[in-house]
């Protein structure tokens, strides 16, 4: 049942007849002042679906109506008319919104939300035809939720802003934020790494210039990203403006402390906070100070790799089966998150790498630490998004209940970490700090004034402990005691008075009065000093009160508003304190989240066998039974076993190339996809699925493997694997790891056998990567003569009765037969089409043994130019300066001898290469 004023002149739904048979030359009625204000709101708010609070409900009108009630499949009607037409109209209860805002959001609405900001009486002061006053109080938006039921506990939910500077080394800078945490970040980035970083962070939300837009550059940056896209005013990128919005933000002087921030980045940063000072109609988020991320700070891992990897997800887009779901031991939600974040951004830095697997090692060595620290952990709460949805108006008294129970949690876990060096140390001098200072005088005071049963909103009360506050225990037992106060007072005033039929009754006309028989009313109105006012006579009966029972009346009939005005206020006071330990919380939360990885990463090392791999600054990658993390484990669970490998790339030069060949289903992904997450799981500081690993630091992942289409931008199968292709080798570079898988299967057979020839030949002599490459053309594994870092690999398999038997094991060598038809037969193709397809087969063979494989290469052009003559990116820079040279002189005006010395040098830069 709606509440709200509805104002006198509101016109009820428009749903009898009587209005169909209402005469053509009625005049069109006014607009209430209702619908009067919904308009003026929402055109304040262009771009959201406006929540307009009325009592109970949030109504949407006109255009949003439609659109909610098909978003939401609830009912469409209407209220009244406007221009002739009725105005549709639907609503939400406000108990049930966050369930209505979570389903509009994940379809990629925006909704402003509208509250009543006055009681409906204090409108009706103003005259009968006032309308509640409203506001918007918060835009929802999917970057900028907070609200618990709306999030996943283990998955962050990224805010980001894309800025472009022309003028800016880097051309571009990205700033994210996560609003339920706190989280800051910054990089730059040239255009070439904005899709990359996008699919890393998976914004729920992108914001940007609505001057960029329509721009065609950016739109060729952003297609293929999901993410809701959210045009702002160019002034919110003003970089003139942004290094003092900054600064002003966060109360600092200068950034100069913080990092060297470049003009792009620094407006990016900014954009990100004007637009959250918008959303959240001045509320300030405990944000932190933006950390700047260097791009050479993390592992390059492009969208097509991650989805390839599947490391967050299959690519059914589920999350068991994924690599994050095979590895997250993590018991609490910033955990899980740390750990995504780290899976999604390996690092580069080899300190950073050996502190965490010194942590992981030290955990290793103390299980039953280990043990009782998981235990606490799994207890604790969320401080990050509570003391997020606190400090934005949103929390309740949960809320600092989790503030309470993280600090006092952390406190003990500091016990358990003692004896520790390295990181370990240094989260255990972190969570020790918690139980001294303004931490502990917190925890404390929270601990002596919540309940034990909070209920979830503060306007519910009763979160305040009993005996925390007198005046608020008096409020209460006022509240809940009036009856035994009222009998005690009656008892009094009949042995005061010497009549025993003495009564104290109310009704809502009279309040409490007190009643005696009329026989019994002179012993009351004798009383000298008139204590006993006459109030009302009866026919049988005289009511009287006094000013003691008038007193208590006033205070029995507030004290139910007085305590939870009282306890509101109780709020407020604890709510300061919580803010202004608001640092100190977060960074508290972040080593509790770094804890629970290093936890959770042990028992995954000490469960599934993991060994600790090295890694250091050299371009070795050598494996020793290395094993595939997902695969492995499903095949335990069915009873299976994985069988392992071995991989070394470590070459001599730059890099090695391994070419492997082999039937489908003998293991050949698997093996490729193994190794690249190896590499993933060395440098996010895990223990890695292997006898032992040697990896040199892998500064860019590429894979390509796979077949999949992109209808939607007009790309075939094909085209998508070229695309990607293309990508690889245009970018890879000496410290990559590239993951190749079936190149130019996707056309004719010497099309496809070109195009795989030329990308191991370019792999080989222009990125010098370490490469995995999986191929049927076995035309290729003569390039193991002429390639000194490339070696031929193939899967064994065993041949017996007809059939094949896969064994998974990668032997070096080269395959001698696809083993096609037999895995057809496998699949359960008829006999006729297998038998038909062995004659084809050996009719193919025969002739392709007339032409030798040598003279097939020989008949290519593209094969006849020598590995060894393909130039280098060195030489090709030389080539440049050459023939810029060239261009620059003119033979006209040069002398004989300035002519020849211009040869001479010519041929210098030449001979140099």
């Amino acid at each position: 049942m709606r509440t709200d004023d509805s104002t006198i002149d509101d016109r009820p739904a428009d749903t009898g007849s009587a209005a169909k048979a209402a005469p053509e030359t009625e005049p069109e009625p006014k607009l209430t002042p209702m619908m009067a204000q919904f308009i003026e709101i929402k055109a304040a708010n262009p771009g959201s679906l406006l929540f307009y609070r009325m009592g109970d409900f949030y109504e949407m009108f006109f255009d949003d109506a439609e659109v909610a009630s098909r978003a939401l499949g609830i009912t469409l009607t209407k209220r009244g008319k406007h221009l002739g037409e009725d105005i549709p109209m639907c609503g939400v209860p406000v108990h049930a919104a966050d369930d209505y805002l979570q389903k509009l959001i994940a379809q990629g609405h925006k909704v402003a939300v509208c509250e009543q900001m006055e009681d409906p009486a204090e409108a009706r002061k103003r005259g009968t035809k006032s309308v509640v006053r409203r506001g918007v109080v918060r835009l929802v938006t999917p970057g900028t939720i907070t609200e618990e039921r709306l999030l996943d506990a283990g998955q962050n939910s990224f805010l980001a802003a894309l800025a472009r500077s022309r003028s800016s080394a880097s051309g571009f800078a990205l700033a994210w934020i996560d609003l339920s945490t706190g989280a800051f970040f910054v990089r730059p980035l040239e255009s070439i790494q904005v899709a990359a970083a996008l699919a890393r962070i998976e914004p729920r939300e992108l914001i940007l210039s609505d001057a960029l837009l329509d721009d065609p550059e950016i739109t060729a940056l952003l297609d293929g990203s999901a993410t809701t896209r959210s045009p702002v005013p160019k002034v919110f990128f003003d970089g003139a403006t942004a290094e003092s919005r900054l600064c002003r933000f966060f109360d600092l002087q200068t950034l100069d402390g913080h990092g060297s921030f470049e003009r792009v980045e620094l407006s990016a940063a900014a954009a990100i906070l004007s637009y959250v000072e918008k959303t959240q109609i001045g509320a300030r988020p405990p944000l932190l100070v933006p950390v700047r991320e260097s791009a050479s700070s993390g592992m390059s891992i492009d969208a097509a790799t991650r989805a390839n990897l599947e490391l967050m997800q299959t690519l059914s887009g589920k999350r068991a089966g994924s690599v994050f779901d095979a590895i997250d031991r993590t018991v609490t939600g910033a955990g899980a998150r740390l750990l995504a974040m780290r899976l999604a951004s390996p690092s580069t830095i080899v300190a950073t790498i050996q502190a965490r697997q010194d942590a992981l090692a030290w955990a290793l060595k103390n299980p039953a630490a280990l043990s009782d620290l998981r235990k606490q952990l799994k207890r604790l709460p969320d401080m990050a998004r509570a003391l997020s949805r606190l400090m934005l108006q949103r929390g309740g008294p949960r809320d600092l209940a989790a503030i309470r129970d993280g600090l006092t949690g952390a406190q003990a876990l500091s016990v358990g970490l003692q004896g520790g060096d390295g990181l370990i140390e240094t989260i255990h001098q972190a969570l020790k700090a918690a139980g001294t200072g303004e931490l502990a005088a917190l925890a404390a005071q929270l601990t002596g004034a919540l309940a034990e049963d909070l209920p979830l909103l503060k306007r519910d009360g009763g979160f305040v402990r009993s005996g925390f506050a007198a005046e608020l225990d008096e409020h209460r037992g006022l509240r809940d005691q009036s009856r035994k106060i009222i009998a005690g007072l009656q008892s009094q005033y009949a042995a005061e008075t010497g009549v025993k039929s003495l009564k104290i009754r109310h009704n809502n006309v009279l309040g409490y009065f007190i009643e005696v028989t009329a026989q019994n009313a002179c012993a009351l109105q004798q009383d000298g000093d008139q204590r006993f006012i006459h109030r009302q006579t009866m026919a049988n009966a005289m009511r009287f009160t006094t000013t003691e029972l008038s007193a208590l009346q006033s205070r029995i009939a507030g004290a139910a508003d007085a305590a939870l005005q009282l306890e509101l206020k109780l709020f407020e006071d604890f709510l300061s304190e919580v803010s202004a330990a608001a640092a100190p919380i977060q960074i508290l939360s972040q080593h509790l989240a770094d804890l629970d990885v290093i936890c959770a990463l042990a028992i995954l090392a000490d469960t599934q066998n993991y060994c600790r791999p090295e890694v250091d600054e050299s371009l070795a990658f050598a494996i020793e039974g290395g094993r595939h993390p997902v695969v492995e484990q499903a095949l335990r669970r069915d009873g299976s076993v994985f069988v392992a490998n071995d991989c070394d790339l470590t070459g001599q030069s730059a890099g090695q190339i391994w070419l492997l060949t082999g039937p489908n289903m003998a293991g050949k992904s698997t093996f490729l996809r193994q190794n690249a997450l190896i590499a993933i799981l060395a440098q996010i500081g895990s223990y890695v699925p292997a006898a032992k690993a040697h990896i040199g630091i892998v500064d860019a992942l590429y894979s390509r493997v796979g077949a999949s289409d992109d209808l939607a931008r007009g790309r075939s199968t094909f085209m998508v694997e070229m695309v990607e292709t293309a990508a690889i080798l245009n970018q890879a570079g000496p410290r990559a790891l590239v993951i190749l898988d079936e190149i130019g299967r996707g056309t004719a057979t010497y099309d496809g056998l070109a195009i795989a020839w030329s990308a191991v030949e370019h792999l080989h002599a222009i990125n010098g990567s370490r490469a995995l490459f999986a191929t049927h053309y076995h035309e290729l594994t003569a390039l193991a003569q002429t390639l000194e870092r490339l070696s031929n690999a193939t899967v064994r398999v065993k041949e017996w009765q007809g059939n094949v038997v896969f064994l998974h094991e990668i032997v070096p060598g080269a395959a001698t037969s696809s083993y096609g038809i037999q895995v057809a037969k496998l699949a359960g193709l008829p006999e006729a089409a297998l038998a038909r397809a062995r004659d084809v087969l050996q009719q193919l063979e025969a002739q392709e043994r007339e032409r030798s494989k040598t003279t097939l290469i020989d008949d290519l052009p593209l094969f006849s130019v020598s590995p060894q003559h393909w130039p280098s990116k060195a030489m090709a820079a030389r080539d440049e300066q050459a023939l810029t040279a060239l261009d620059a002189a003119d033979p006209d005006d040069l002398t004989p001898r300035e002519a020849l010395e211009a040869l001479y040098q010519l041929k210098k830069l030449r001979q140099s290469q």
